[in-house]
């Protein structure tokens, strides 16, 4: 039997729960997708979006405490963690639009803008 998530330093039994939601069910499938890979995963499956967890995964993964990240390296991964959390939130609007196109119907960029 592989070894479960939980297994991974820092990850317990929430995370290990999200992660097969996003269909990783092992430790060996995290680290051979790495930490963006599977942090975007998580998300996906309907996690949200939390900073400290996934500085916390990257950690675990390179075997770290948790709390070991600071500084310029905190900031790095902020700047990952935000970048990974746009592209999931604008995952679904761009379905949409491919989904509209398929069917005739032509999107704007300002058809996506809420009104005020």
């Amino acid at each position: 039997m592989p070894d479960p998530v939980s297994s991974i330093r820092n990850l317990g039994p929430a995370f290990e729960q999200a992660c097969a939601r996003a269909g990783i069910h092992s430790a060996q499938e995290l680290r051979d997708l790495g930490p963006d890979e599977a942090y975007t995963r998580v998300l996906r499956a309907g996690a949200r979006p939390h900073f400290i967890g996934y500085y916390v995964l990257v950690m675990g993964l390179q075997g770290r405490p948790w709390n070991d990240c600071k500084g310029a390296e905190k900031k790095a991964l902020r700047e990952r963690f935000d970048r990974i959390k746009a592209s999931v939130s604008a995952a679904p609007a761009l379905q949409l639009v491919s989904e509209l196109d398929a069917i005739g119907v032509r999107v704007t960029p300002a058809d996506l803008k809420p009104d005020r």
